[in-house]
């Protein structure tokens, strides 16, 4: 164990240390969090052993480590039993959840408590197109015809029938559905019901009542929900959390548990942390260590500096906050502020980052919350016991530049990448970070072909992403399957078949225009060259599966026919399970497209990932492009910025021109702000319209900023920014060009890092 400690860092050894009670670690980027609370866990498990040996008692409980992702499950769960290996202690006595990993856990062993049949219900990630909502909305206009004339006169409405037309349909598929999911997850998440939105409604005055409407539509929601046998991922966690408020249950589970580790604390939300507090208190256990009453043995991690998901989800840095000051209050709050990732330039660039940022906002808000807690990150000691910390830079470490425009971005790093990566392409690693997936998407075709002339490996990650590909893939060659004749429906899964290498590229336009002549030519036709007739024989076998095949064996033959590997199989089992489940006693191709269709166009389909997908982010002589969120946890030798504009980073807030006439804000982000400075704050002072929209724009501009320092501190040996003098207003169109203010702190950083 003293081996152990002595290979960590002094803010390391502070986790290392902790016997019982809580425990706030407040750590900056690069100071090995997840080195040091595999450690402490390892630690942990030995003195649990140790004391179990002495007292011969013969409750073995395990230590619970909870975490952000699946894949940094994966990676801490490997190096606590690397560290258990030099104890030469049993690989066990511990558990490594997602948050809601842990809460499925805990309600799939008390069905009768929590609620949840598992066998009978089906898991969403819906979005704003969703069918539950798009119906909640519509149920909703139809029970409340007095307030949805109300939201339709709007502002300055002359009557005018075109009008009234547009602002319905804006209405029911744009700013209705986007206020109803957004509230759905702010309030469930907190653990709010609709009677208290109806209650704190009551406590608002603005023309439209924008918090009786959200509990309108969230009642709707909910109730849809329940009638179909769905759940979403806030339900697990109020499912576990009934299973903790029975006496005889919530015993059973905390008598398992001697203590609860958390990773990534500052993007908690109230359920959650409710959730890790019931399970870690000791007092109710069948032993107590210390004899104290109600000992919470919790121990947090997290940077609030590093909170860039509460403007998108109900996460939000005050709670681990709040949990900070408890704990420093009671001298129970370590700081890991030395960090050995990155050189010390790229320090120095992020920590003026930080305090410039924290300067300019003390004048411009009257609360006086800034974006950052004053947390500097310093180098670590020259007798730091882990390698390669604070690497030598690549020249100063820090490159600004402020191209003519994209299209000279892109010659700046093509040139900075081939200088970099030719003399020895195996040794480091790089990526390019951008704000918006559009982004990556124009970069990558720009240096695709500079890539491959200089043989230099581009991932890119959004593009993987983006084809969301097992659901759309079967679902295109189901498509096909039930309409062969239709030659956009042949074109899709020709499509499908070229991209996973099943088929020769060819001109599928040509054979789609005629899918019968393409599928069963006549003895009059002309001979089909070889690629067609493989294309045409794969398409046939298709045909003939799904007249052969039992309906709910055809995903999974589909699956096998494109070569799927060990992950897309699972992925593609997971998805055959979840349709077979919502079309049991209606067994049919027309109830199995619309299930795929729902699934493809309106949820976030989680794959199975059987690997450490971040390992391929980060693979040695490979140039990955990546959004600044994906990038959080991760670190390259070189990282590229490019692009930082004022209208991205910190952006405005702004409302569609075509939902203007409701006023000059958002429902959805009034709502939000509202919810959460009830929460906060008092509930019986919830902010007017003007405050809420201007809490929210500044919530959301603190985040950008936090985003920013994210994205800087991914870098090891070469941090470059730039900010072109022309960029697009718009990704989506990036050829129409326009001057574009640069990024305010890029400015400060030119002027002082000249």
């Amino acid at each position: 164990m003293n081996d152990i400690r002595h290979s960590l860092r002094s803010g390391q050894k502070q986790m290392a240390d902790w016997k019982s009670g809580p425990l706030a670690v407040s750590a900056v980027p690069g100071a090995g969090k997840s080195t040091g609370m595999a450690a402490a866990a390892a630690i942990a498990i030995a003195r649990h052993y140790q004391y179990s040996l002495t007292t011969g008692n013969k409750y073995h409980r395990q230590l619970v480590v909870v975490t952000f992702t699946r894949s940094a499950c994966a990676n801490i769960k490997a190096k606590i039993r690397e560290n258990l290996r030099k104890l030469a202690l049993p690989q066990t006595g511990f558990a490594v959840f997602t948050l809601h990993g842990l809460a499925l856990n805990i309600a799939s062993r008390h069905p009768d408590l929590s609620g949840l049949q598992l066998e009978n219900v089906s898991l969403i990630t819906p979005n704003q197109s969703h069918r539950f909502i798009r119906t909640a909305v519509e149920q909703w206009i139809s029970n409340h015809a007095e307030q949805y004339l109300n939201l339709l006169e709007g502002q300055e409405f002359d009557g005018e029938e075109t009008e009234r037309l547009r602002r319905q349909s804006v209405l029911r598929t744009e700013v209705l559905p986007d206020l109803a999911y957004t509230v759905i997850h702010e309030a469930k998440s907190s653990g709010i019901a609709p009677t208290d939105l109806r209650k704190w409604s009551e406590k608002t005055k603005d023309d439209y009542g924008i918090l009786r409407i959200a509990a309108g539509l969230y009642e709707q929601y909910e109730n849809l929900m329940r009638s179909q046998d769905f759940i979403d991922y806030d339900d697990m966690i109020l499912a576990a959390l009934r299973v903790l408020q029975n006496d005889n249950a919530r015993h059973i589970e905390q008598n398992q548990v001697f203590a609860v580790f958390e990773d990534e604390a500052q993007d908690s939300s109230p359920l959650q942390t409710q959730l890790l507090e019931m399970l870690a208190r000791e007092g109710e256990n069948i032993e107590n260590i210390n004899n104290t009453p109600e000992l919470l043995n919790l121990v947090r991690v997290g940077d609030p500096n590093q909170a860039i998901n509460s403007t998108f989800t109900p996460a939000d840095p005050i709670y681990f906050r709040d949990f900070c000051r408890q704990c420093e209050q009671s001298g129970r709050l370590a700081t890991m502020d030395q960090a050995g990732r990155s050189t010390r330039m790229i320090i120095s660039a992020a920590n003026f980052a930080l305090e410039w940022v924290n300067s300019q906002w003390s004048s411009k808000t009257k609360t006086g919350q800034t974006p950052f807690r004053h947390q500097i990150i310093h180098p670590v000691d020259a007798d730091d016991p882990q390698t390669d910390a604070n690497p030598a830079p690549v020249v100063k470490g820090l490159e600004l530049h402020t191209p003519r425009d994209i299209y000279h971005t892109v010659e700046l790093i093509s040139q900075r990448v081939i200088e970099l990566f030719t003399p020895d392409p195996q040794k480091f690693r790089g990526a390019i970070l951008v704000r918006e997936n559009r982004q990556g998407r124009w970069l990558a075709a720009a240096l695709e072909p500079i890539c491959k002339e200089h043989k230099i490996k581009l991932y890119d990650v959004g593009e993987r992403e983006r084809r969301s590909h097992v659901p759309q893939e079967i679902f295109a060659l189901l498509q096909f399957c039930d309409r062969p004749h239709s030659p956009d429906y042949l074109k899709a899964a020709l499509d499908v078949l070229v991209e996973r290498q099943l088929i020769p590229t060819q001109d599928l336009n040509t054979l789609a225009s005629l899918p019968e002549e393409f599928l069963y030519p006549g003895p009059l036709a002309a001979p089909q060259p070889e690629s067609v007739q493989k294309a045409a024989h794969l398409c046939r076998s298709l045909l003939r599966a799904r007249l052969e095949l039992p309906l709910y064996q055809i995903i999974s033959f589909l699956a096998l026919t494109l070569n799927y590997d060990q992950a897309e199989l699972a992925t593609a089992d997971k998805l055959a399970e979840r349709v077979n489940q919502q079309i049991a006693g209606n067994n049919s191709m027309g109830s199995i497209l619309s299930t795929l269709s729902e699934i493809v166009s309106s949820e976030r389909f989680e794959p199975v990932e059987t690997d450490n997908v971040e390992e391929q982010y980060t693979q040695p002589g490979q140039l990955t492009i990546i959004t600044m969120h994906k990038a959080k946890g991760l670190d390259w030798d070189y990282v590229f910025l490019p692009f930082l504009h004022e209208n991205l980073i910190p952006g405005r807030f702004w409302v569609p021109p075509q939902s203007q006439f409701l006023g000059d804000f958002t429902l959805s982000e009034v709502a939000r702000a509202q919810i959460r400075a009830a929460l906060h704050q008092d509930s019986q002072h919830i902010p007017n319209v003007r405050e809420a929209w201007e809490q929210a724009k500044y919530l959301k501009m603190a985040e950008e900023y936090r985003l920013l320092y994210v994205a800087m501190t991914r870098a090891k040996r070469l941090l470059w920014m730039s900010a072109a003098q022309k960029a697009p207003f718009t990704w989506s169109k990036p050829e129409n060009l326009q001057e574009q203010a640069p990024c305010p702190v890029f400015t400060a950083l030119k002027r002082q890092f000249s």
